[in-house]
């Protein structure tokens, strides 16, 4: 009876325990990336296409944040970790996929050759998005296992947040022409699916986190980055879609590289 009595003093005490606010701001923020996405399904319903890809930003720029503040405050927590998971799912997945489908959409009339597809358009979208779940779950997975070495400096597949960003480059072409693009149906059709493959593949993409910078480069690496800014102050769509395809281009070039360390560490 006294061993019972003291349990449930334990579990009032632990249900009272105050919660540092600290611990809450990690969550805040993963919290504004889903709602960014949602918002961005919005906009998408609403034919805002500017709005629809500047809020899928938004929730690339707090998932860029969640974890760096999480780590700062010494607020990590596994409710933080599944949180972040389901957001990306949204923002990263749903998000871009209906966004692209109805920017497809809106050129496909019945007296057009892409009518006759347009649940081939809608296939491609649910493709996307599940690649995307896909991919957010065998990320989870591999935080448990040990990562090889010549591993380092890369992501297997694209990251959630890659693939949102290079699935609406056709849109954010069309913002950057001011023009509606000729084949738009096809554009999107092609968009999601090699997305979703590079998504779910183990192709080698790369990864910033572990990159480190030699003190004698960091001046052209500033001034580098200094006139970054100022072309996406002056042209911010055009920049957008030239960093796009700098990115797919990378994606080759990062297989050769792995390929290399693969081979050296393997002689070791």
């Amino acid at each position: 009876m006294g061993k019972f009595r003291l349990r449930k003093r334990r579990q009032r005490h632990v249900a009272g325990e105050a919660i540092p606010v600290r611990s809450m701001i990690p969550n805040l923020v993963t919290f504004m990336a889903a709602a960014s996405g949602i918002t961005s399904i919005r906009f998408s319903c609403n034919e805002n296409w500017r709005a629809a890809v500047l809020f899928i930003l938004l929730a690339a720029l707090c998932d860029g944040l969640d974890g760096r503040v999480a780590r700062m405050l010494r607020a990590t927590s596994k409710l933080g970790a599944e949180l972040d998971s389901l957001s990306d799912f949204v923002s990263f997945g749903v998000a871009p996929g209906m966004l692209v489908y109805f920017w497809m959409m809106q050129e496909v009339y019945a007296s057009t050759a892409a009518y006759a597809f347009r649940g081939c358009f809608w296939a491609l979208a649910l493709f996307y998005a599940l690649c995307c779940a896909f991919r957010l779950a065998r990320f989870n997975i591999m935080l448990e296992m040990p990562t090889q070495p010549y591993w380092k400096h890369f992501f297997m597949g694209l990251p959630a947040p890659g693939g949102a960003g290079l699935v609406v480059m056709p849109i954010i072409w069309e913002l950057h022409s001011k023009s509606t693009l000729s084949g738009t149906p096809w554009y999107g059709a092609a968009s999601l699916l090699v997305c979703g493959l590079l998504l779910a593949c183990r192709l080698p993409t790369p990864s910033l986190k572990h990159i480190r910078i030699p003190a004698n480069r960091m001046i052209p690496v500033l001034l580098a980055v200094m006139l970054l800014f100022g072309m996406l102050f002056a042209e911010f769509w055009g920049t957008l879609f030239y960093i796009g395809m700098a990115y797919y281009a990378a994606v080759p070039v990062c297989s050769i590289v792995f390929c290399r360390l693969k081979k050296a560490c393997e002689k070791k």
